[in-house]
């Protein structure tokens, strides 16, 4: 079996030296238009990075030639194919600069947005690039409104809102998880307000209500009136934005034990006054 590994890897050095030297060969040419031939060959077999650099080399060659357009277009890919989303995005950006009325300026366009969605990170991180993609998947389709790329460019403007939903969603439930219930109500709020058509809409008020209750419950005193009064409102908010909700009956609860804890209050002050 070692024998075997041995074997094969040896094959694969052969290869790979072999064609390393082919590929100098290649680049020493001085026949330009052959450069540009094995150039689409590597393009088209998929070895992206050979042909890129050798796109790059060909640049000032066929610069205001007709040939120049395919050459940049296929660099632009040669980047954007081997995972280097930054740099293809602006090559696509550049295409359109130079090629303003390409036959595929609107393909183009189009992947210049998707580069940005490419580049969106990790929910944790800071998601400048989600907003980007989404900005510039609504100005594509704002500026083709007949292309059939529209519906791929909405789904991913919804994905992208979905995204940052989430990671919104998660900091205001942080907030709730280390009991900072005021911050939580405020970030739940804000949450709704942002994505009003959210199918999660009713559990984001929910815990507003249950968020405003929790912070009077641990308040002082002097402030719990008032704050047992900000979870009413907030119930009666849920109230009329979600009627039909299958977590109205939870969010009443908080009504009904916030009403019950001014009435005690209430009473308290009643006594304090008779005995003074």
């Amino acid at each position: 079996m070692r024998q075997l590994n041995q074997f094969l890897f040896a094959i694969l050095f052969f290869f790979t030296i072999t064609s390393c030297d082919s590929f100098s060969k290649v680049q020493k040419s001085k026949d330009y238009e052959y450069k540009l031939t094995k150039a689409e060959e590597y393009f088209n077999a998929k070895k992206y990075r050979y042909a890129q650099q050798l796109y790059e080399e060909l640049f000032p060659v066929f610069k205001g030639t007709e040939k120049f357009e395919d050459i940049y277009y296929k660099y632009a890919y040669c980047f954007y194919n081997d995972g280097l989303y930054r740099d293809a995005e602006n090559l696509f950006k550049g295409y359109l600069e130079v090629f303003p009325n390409s036959e595929k300026a609107e393909e183009v366009d189009y992947m210049r947005a998707y580069c940005f969605y490419k580049q969106s990170p990790k929910l944790e991180l800071e998601q400048v690039n989600t907003m980007k993609a989404m900005a510039m998947m609504q100005t594509f389709i704002n500026t083709h409104p007949g292309s059939p790329r529209i519906k791929e460019a909405t789904e991913i403007i919804d994905k992208s809102r979905a995204k940052l939903e989430l990671k919104e969603y998660r900091g205001a439930q942080l907030y709730y998880n280390l009991s900072e219930f005021r911050a939580s109500a405020i970030a739940f709020s804000s949450l709704l307000n942002n994505y009003p058509e959210s199918t999660s809409g009713d559990s984001y008020k929910l815990m507003v209500v249950k968020s405003y209750f929790k912070f009077a419950k641990m308040s002082v005193l002097d402030k719990q009136e008032e704050r047992f009064e900000k979870v009413i409102t907030e119930y009666e908010d849920f109230l009329d934005r979600f009627p039909e909700s299958k977590l109205l009956s939870e969010a009443k609860e908080y009504y009904t034990l916030s009403q019950n804890q001014i009435k005690i209050i209430k009473n308290e002050q009643t006594s304090s006054s008779i005995k003074r």
